[in-house]
């Protein structure tokens, strides 16, 4: 597909996101970690994996991004997508248990992500002696504060696992504020490089930088990789775009009108 389809499907994916976070009515969808995110999940899954790979959203607030990706390759049918948030659904604003071979772990208590994703990829190691699938893991960059996350590091590390790539969402911001100002920088090149990974650092909303990083790892035999993705919370809506009330807004018809408007603009 061609950079210009490329950006289309941006729009798209953004424009369906907001039409679910609207018909929710709801405070919770955290659109802005979805918009910070749906560029990478673009490129990783609709684009780079393949039929045996794996992906797993450790930061599993960003559900609506992951539901509107699977629903274009038709792996949720449009008439359960639109129960999103509503009573009995199984698409909620964390992922579900229910479709495991599409989201095989149900997230959105933080840090556990990539000790699952470490563990998947250990034993598809130990099940295929020549080639074996590879592990997706997308995480927050606040997400990087959790003392889990840094012991599931050193596991991947210690055993050389190659085939595990981690895709860091560096927005900049967490609950409660800017990332820098609440624990510092944890997701930063040095500390992953630390920690024994190949890492690269790269623009998060550039569809094009992201498949040059994602081949780049193929070549890499003896370590696992992480993309350190620089992105902006809300991206493409001027009126939440690097805030942090972009998590909780309320998509009201004069709010939901004005983003959609913004949204064209990424063409």
């Amino acid at each position: 597909m061609i950079q210009r389809e490329k950006q289309k499907l941006k729009v798209l994916l953004r424009k369906k996101m907001l039409e679910l976070a609207y018909n929710s009515n709801s405070h919770y969808p955290h659109i802005g970690s979805c918009l910070s995110c749906i560029d990478i999940l673009i490129q990783t899954i609709i684009f780079e994996m393949g039929k045996k790979d794996k992906f797993i959203l450790s930061k599993g607030h960003a559900s609506l991004a992951l539901y509107v990706v699977l629903n274009y390759l038709k792996k949720i049918p449009n008439t359960q997508l639109a129960t999103y948030f509503k009573d009995n659904t199984q698409f909620g604003v964390h992922t579900p248990s229910t479709l495991p071979k599409d989201i095989p772990l149900a997230t959105g208590s933080l840090g556990h992500g990539l000790s699952f994703s470490a563990g998947l990829a250990k034993a598809y190691k130990l099940l295929n002696k020549n080639s074996f699938p590879r592990v997706f893991c997308l995480m927050s960059d606040g997400e990087c504060n959790e003392g889990a996350v840094w012991e599931a590091a050193l596991f991947a590390s210690q055993h050389k696992l190659n085939n595990l790539i981690v895709l860091i969402d560096k927005n900049g911001f967490q609950a409660t504020g800017r990332t820098r100002d609440i624990l510092g920088d944890a997701a930063s090149v040095d500390k992953w490089r630390a920690f024994g990974f190949y890492v690269q650092s790269v623009d998060g909303h550039n569809l094009f930088d992201v498949e040059k990083a994602l081949k780049k790892t193929q070549k890499n035999k003896f370590k696992p990789a992480v993309l350190i993705c620089k992105t902006s919370r809300g991206k493409g809506v001027a009126l939440i775009e690097d805030k942090l009330t972009s998590n909780y807004l309320h998509l009201t018809p004069e709010i939901y009108k004005k983003a959609l408007e913004d949204i064209e603009r990424l063409i």
